[in-house]
């Protein structure tokens, strides 16, 4: 064999041995992730109670945008419930830019099929998420392609396994009343119980509008402990870990892919807005209903608010 055969093929091997380094660092960290992930989720999924059914849903799909209807309900073992929380959460791929709109419960509003108006989270207990899509939909134009629902119970179990060291708020004063838990004043760490009373608390001059911004806080303050404590690496695992406590048409290869795009964006915040907006809506009792305190909105005024954040 001659030294020019010799050369050829030590640069064939030096070639192959590049090829095969270049696969193992794009395999192995592919392969940890898919392992991470399916062992989280086993382990969650043997003490999770929520029935992962299929849901009807037929929002349509928005190239670049996702549009996401977040729904918590307070189920205490029942079969259905009134939504306690509802929320739009939007993520555009595109501009890689998240966005989140809290929808107030009480909002007195059109239901498809029903002859008189009803709150808004009633809809979810009249018909599910499918309803309560429609709803939205024939009230504000704001279609809904993913819905994300996630049960109280679920909520606790699932912070508890993914952020054992818990989750840092400010609770700005004491709360307790209607929580089952005392939390005091300050920036703390809390952990599932404890953080569900905080963003369910309303007994105090906010009310419901209190609630809703906590509500908002706390997914903020999920987000940003993802970010600096655990990151893209651990995705999987966090995903795997929470997804059993949630139902959802959302993927899983989807989900990581959208959840590892916003985390690794140069820009993490989150725009926030709360519907009704300013001045467009009046506190009412309605006497023929037993009282029942609703908000009167201007539909029209929210209609245009949303259409502008949501673009």
């Amino acid at each position: 064999m001659n030294r020019i055969e010799k050369r050829k093929r030590k640069k064939k091997k030096i070639v192959l041995c590049v090829i095969l380094i270049i696969t193992l660092l794009i395999l192995l960290p592919t392969a940890y992730f898919a392992w991470d992930y399916y062992k989280s989720y086993s382990d969650a999924r043997k003490e999770s109670s929520l029935k992962q059914e299929d849901i009807t849903f037929n929002g349509d799909a928005f190239k670049g945008k996702m549009n996401v209807l977040l729904v918590g309900v307070d189920s205490r073992g029942e079969d259905a419930s009134n939504s306690d929380s509802m929320m739009i959460a939007q993520y555009d791929t595109d501009t890689k830019k998240a966005k989140l709109v809290s929808l107030m419960r009480d909002m007195y509003v059109d239901v498809p099929g029903k002859d008189k108006k009803y709150k808004l989270n009633a809809a979810y207990l009249m018909g599910g998420p499918e309803l309560l899509r429609k709803t939205i939909k024939e009230n504000f134009d704001i279609d809904l392609n993913y819905y994300a629902i996630l049960d109280f119970n679920g909520f606790i179990k699932g912070i508890d396994k993914a952020f054992p060291d818990g989750i840092e708020v400010n609770v700005e004063h004491e709360m307790s009343e209607g929580i089952w838990v005392t939390l005091e004043p300050g920036v703390q760490r809390l952990h599932g119980k404890e953080l569900l009373g905080f963003a369910r608390f309303r007994k105090d001059a906010q009310s419901d509008f209190g609630r809703v911004k906590r509500q908002q806080e706390v997914i903020e303050a999920i987000t940003k402990e993802m970010v600096s404590v655990h990151g893209v690496t651990k995705l999987p695992g966090i995903i795997g870990t929470i997804q059993p406590y949630f139902a959802t048409n959302i993927s899983k290869t989807r989900m990581i892919s959208v959840l590892t795009s916003f985390l690794m964006s140069d820009d993490q915040t989150i725009d926030k807005l709360t519907v009704p907006v300013e001045d467009s809506y009046e506190e009412k009792a309605l006497p023929e209903r037993n009282n029942m305190q609703v908000l009167e909105i201007d539909v029209e005024k929210n209609k245009k608010a949303l259409e502008d954040f949501l673009e």
